[in-house]
């Protein structure tokens, strides 16, 4: 690939290299590759179900071991909140109070959300703020027609001179509303936090978010810090980070040459949420819970959340502490035959990774397998809401793993694959803790357990011309395609996301 000095030198400024850049293209040029699915994952068969003694057990094992380690919670934080608002752009600009009737144009987009929007907006967060702007800058707001007050108040609720809500990060987005307080999805995470990660009263959280928006966070924090340090008896730490430039990746055009701007320059773009992998592995911290800003609940609810977070805390700190215990063994040397068989059996069974090496290398080779980041992921029951699958995968070695798999990676094309893909039962709600630390306490280089050939290729536009883009292997994806896993089955209940804003209106979302 011929590059310019101009080339280079903007190559150089990203923190990345010549080389890197030729690799994505070669990406590029080979194509997405698809994972093979040997198995769905269910219950018996690489998913646990804990039943309610061993649940006790879990949390209390948690809560005792909890104060000897770094413990953060990690929160994905820098999408915006403008696809949650989608449907309401739309009726902005296509409904016309003067000439359409709202319930025909509910009915003849047949949108359950948006008619669940319209039959509750009361009961959203924000109505009565909405209103009384309305009525501001609308002064005969009362006496205009029921449709009329509708369409003023979806421009209310978008529009810049209105509360702007699709423009903020979906973090800061009120979400509930209380007695005293409207809270957004920040408070909350805060709030759920000190339930099951302070150690010593204090708290540590790690916001990823978008260049620009972390002093709109940092603002919120000024504004409800006192009221939630004061109602959990917590004090907070709080940590935020933007997506390295570094992990921006080359775009190409249809020839698979780099794509230039306007201007004539290079255009990188953002690798997905696979690159924070890069985030956590600055992490300073032993144990990180990972949760997505939109997946809250109320205050009152939040106590089951926060059982089954300590669950999978207990689960991860028990098998790594038999994964430090086999290591420690290993490295020590002259380990009996029924030693090598017990942790062998501890592979397959716990673990469902198949070890697969004899003779001289076998020791080596479970070692490889045991020194490798953990994480614990609740499962949950498939009821038609969308994210990954749990899949048993066999990589291009043979080996076999436990992988959390999305629709894009599947090759529906093949008959077999696609029957074992409508087989699974699970979801992945992103509801993970992760141990990021080695039996001698050192830190695990992430970027060495990623899977690159999980790449993703899209088509994306730029200034009105088509283009192809790099994600990177998505963070619980191939961003942790090389990890040892373990899938826990947790209640729907513990999944609360707010994709759209009528998601809002859910019971999960409504104070009692």
């Amino acid at each position: 690939m011929n590059f310019s000095e101009k080339d280079i030198l903007q190559i150089k400024e990203k923190g990345i290299s010549k080389d890197e850049v030729e690799d994505q293209i070669a990406i590029f040029k080979r194509g997405n590759l698809k994972v093979n699915i040997t198995e769905a994952a269910k219950v018996g068969k690489g998913i646990s179900r804990i039943e309610a003694a061993e649940k006790h057990e879990l949390i209390d094992f948690y809560n005792s071991e909890k104060s000897k380690y770094s413990i953060l919670k990690f929160v994905p934080a820098s999408g915006a909140a403008s696809r949650m608002f989608k449907a309401l752009h739309n009726f902005s600009e296509e409904f016309d109070p003067e000439n359409d009737e709202l319930r025909e144009y509910l009915d003849k987009k047949g949108d359950a959300d948006l008619q669940r929007f319209f039959n509750h907006v009361d009961k959203l967060p924000f109505y009565k703020h909405a209103v009384n702007k309305a009525k501001k800058s609308h002064p005969d707001y009362e006496n205009l027609s029921h449709d009329h007050q509708h369409s003023i108040l979806v421009h209310t609720i978008l529009d810049s001179d209105g509360l702007y809500l699709s423009d903020l990060p979906k973090g800061l987005v009120p979400f509930h509303k209380y007695d005293t307080h409207i809270s957004t999805a920040f408070e909350e995470h805060l709030f759920e936090a000190a339930k099951y990660i302070a150690v010593d009263g204090v708290a540590r959280l790690h916001f990823t978010v978008a260049e620009g928006d972390r002093e709109k966070f940092e603002a919120e924090w000024n504004d409800v810090g006192e009221r939630v340090e004061k109602a959990t008896g917590v004090k907070f730490e709080i940590q935020y980070s933007y997506q390295d430039p570094k992990t921006d990746t080359i775009a190409v055009t249809g020839e698979f040459e780099p794509f230039r701007t306007k201007e004539d320059t290079l255009f990188f773009r953002p690798g997905g949420h696979g690159a924070l992998i890069e985030n956590m592995n600055q992490l300073d911290a032993d144990i990180v819970f990972v949760k997505n800003i939109d997946n809250v609940v109320t205050e009152d609810k939040v106590q089951q959340v926060s059982d089954h977070k300590k669950l999978l805390g207990g689960k991860l700190l028990k098998v790594q502490t038999k994964v430090y215990e086999y290591l420690e063994t290993l490295d020590n040397g002259n380990v009996s035959h029924e030693k090598l068989d017990e942790i062998q059996t501890f592979l397959n069974d716990e673990l469902f990774v198949k070890s697969g090496s004899d003779g001289d290398m076998f020791v080596e080779n479970l070692k490889h397998k045991l020194r490798r980041p953990l994480r614990v992921c609740g499962m949950v029951k498939n009821e038609g809401e969308p994210g990954g699958g749990p899949f048993l995968v066999k990589d291009s070695d043979g080996n076999t793993s436990l992988q959390i798999i999305e629709g894009a990676q599947i090759d529906n094309n093949n008959p077999e694959q696609a029957k074992t893909a409508r087989e699974a039962t699970h979801f992945n709600p992103v509801d993970i803790v992760c141990g990021l630390k080695d039996h001698k306490g050192e830190a695990y280089d992430l970027n060495e357990y990623v899977d690159e050939d999980m790449s993703f290729i899209a088509d994306k536009t730029k200034d009105g011309k088509e283009l192809k883009a790099l994600e990177r292997p998505g963070l619980w994806n191939g961003g942790m395609a090389r990890w040892n896993t373990i899938f826990v089955e947790v209640p729907v209940e513990t999944f609360n996301p707010v994709k759209t804003v009528s998601d809002l209106l859910k019971n999960s979302h409504q104070p009692a």
